[in-house]
């Protein structure tokens, strides 16, 4: 028999979601069996996996050690590949400034990638346990491209990620990038469109008419310096869609620089030969929390900011001068 007592640490999962954690090799069709056989139980009676955990709770696991142990594979922090550059942490959430080239989430069992480095760096700073880690999974809450450099935020707590989750969702945060585009602008502006991606091909297509699969999209910018030739943007993303600040913009005549996905041939191959550049500028530079929160309270009101890679601002400094 085994007992899992519930902290903070857990609360306000399911209890559903914390077994399939604990019993990490066992199917779903298992653990619901053993909820109805009354070989799980909450507190002391039976359980349905549908209720919500409380600190105090006692979780009791009524099967054999060798059953258990067939079902279930210890989590581990595992080595720590890259060093993060964190701009912010606290018990529940941390922020990380994701560099160009580095992958949000895996994509093929020996990727490095941001997600798999958030629990060997939690544990390492003391901000969860080992044996925490058996039924809470620190992982990233919003992903960016490979090539798109800034802020990504990290749930630690279970407070932490399904608060970040609902106000990425909800969009209760403001988040802004910076790019650099085609064309001079000269007024702060917000465009609406239409956006239906293309999973064959991992492209978006932008439209102003709302076209059948289409999501609605919104991004507003407003111009930082600017010549006759280019323009340093700072984006608000007011919908969050895939490839979206490069297609909406794009689709308005004002590419990305280097972006070879979206962005204008001629343009591209002159980043190419002067900056040695491949890919987009776009750099997720600050998120924005509202003022009382009433979960992950020590984000109430923050700002936080991801300076720019050396690389964009060198470029940047190059196009428009020291500003």
């Amino acid at each position: 028999m085994r007992e899992l007592n519930i902290t903070t640490r857990e609360e306000g999962q399911r209890l559903d979601k914390i077994l399939s954690k604990y019993l990490n090799k066992a199917p779903k069709s298992f653990v619901y069996k053993m909820l109805r056989k009354k070989n799980i139980k909450l507190n002391g009676k039976k359980a349905t996996g549908n209720e919500k955990l409380s600190q105090g709770d006692q979780v009791c696991i009524y099967l054999a050690e060798d059953t258990i142990n067939k079902f279930r594979e210890e989590v581990k922090a595992g080595k720590q590949k890259i060093k993060l550059d964190v701009l912010y942490e606290d018990e529940n959430v941390i922020m990380v400034n994701k560099p160009w080239g580095i992958l949000s989430q895996k994509s093929k069992p020996e990727d490095i990638s941001i997600n798999d480095q958030i629990i060997p760096y939690a544990v390492n700073q003391g901000l969860i346990s080992e044996k925490e880690l058996q039924v809470v999974k620190p992982s990233i809450c919003n992903r960016l491209d490979r090539n798109t450099t800034g802020i990504i935020i990290c749930g630690i707590s279970i407070e932490g990620l399904q608060t970040m989750a609902e106000m990425l969702k909800h969009r209760d945060m403001e988040k802004y990038y910076l790019c650099i585009v085609k064309g001079k602008l000269e007024r702060t502006q917000k465009v609406s469109a239409y956006l239906k991606k293309d999973e064959k091909t991992n492209k978006v297509k932008v439209s102003k008419q709302e076209i059948a699969g289409a999501s609605h999209i919104e991004t507003a910018y407003e111009p930082v310096i600017s010549n006759d030739e280019f323009t340093l943007l700072k984006v608000k993303l007011i919908t969050g869609k895939t490839h979206q600040i490069r297609a909406h913009l794009a689709s308005i005549g004002h590419p990305l620089i280097g972006d070879f996905k979206y962005g204008d041939k001629k343009i591209n191959q002159e980043m190419k030969q002067r900056f040695g550049l491949k890919d987009q500028l776009l750099h997720c530079t600050e998120v924005v929390f509202p003022r009382d929160m009433k979960t992950c309270r020590n984000l109430s009101g923050k700002k936080i900011q991801a300076p720019l890679p050396k690389r964009f601002d060198m470029i940047k400094n190059d196009l428009f001068g020291r500003a």
